[in-house]
């Protein structure tokens, strides 16, 4: 199975110069609850945006064109293309997707499931999903969370199922 996690806000904004443009403990702390002990697959820019660095209990796999990069981990797995991913994930039971957008536009048309956190404020950013990532999906459970002292915005955690599925 393959899954994609994101965190958007209300104008569908995900990142910002390769980093999240918010704050909020709470998603990061679904995020890890929902990807650990998976593999995670993300982009270059994405990767460089956390630092290098591979999230722990994750099998960290970066997707590049470029056949010379070096992560400077060796935790991380390099692959090159979408069908090296795709092969990868026929022998394990979920792959996630975190990222960024052209990843997600990549993997899209094969993912089973996405789990989307909406922020409910508006920021300022670069990078945005597009609204018809989610044709084809229907939702299956929405949580809303009110802002607290460590959240410093309105969130609600969607899931997504693939309403038919995925080649």
């Amino acid at each position: 199975m393959i899954s994609a996690i994101w965190a958007e806000d209300e104008n569908h904004l995900i990142g910002n110069k390769g980093t999240l443009p918010w704050h909020l403990p709470e998603d990061l702390k679904h995020f890890k609850n929902l990807t650990l002990g998976k593999p995670i697959v993300m982009g270059r820019v994405t990767y460089e945006g956390m630092g290098k660095r591979a999230l722990p209990g994750r099998q960290t796999i970066v997707l590049t064109q470029n056949k010379n990069y070096n992560p400077e981990n060796d935790q991380v797995i390099v692959m090159q293309t979408r069908a090296e991913v795709l092969a990868y994930a026929e022998t394990i039971d979920e792959l996630m997707i975190i990222g960024g957008q052209r990843i997600f536009d990549l993997f899209m048309d094969v993912t089973d499931k996405v789990y989307l956190t909406i922020i409910h404020h508006q920021f300022d950013g670069d990078t945005w999903m597009s609204a018809s990532h989610l044709s084809g999906f229907e939702q299956v459970s929405a949580v809303k969370h009110q802002k607290n002292e460590k959240n410093p915005y309105d969130f609600s955690f969607i899931e997504y199922q693939r309403l038919v599925a995925a080649n």
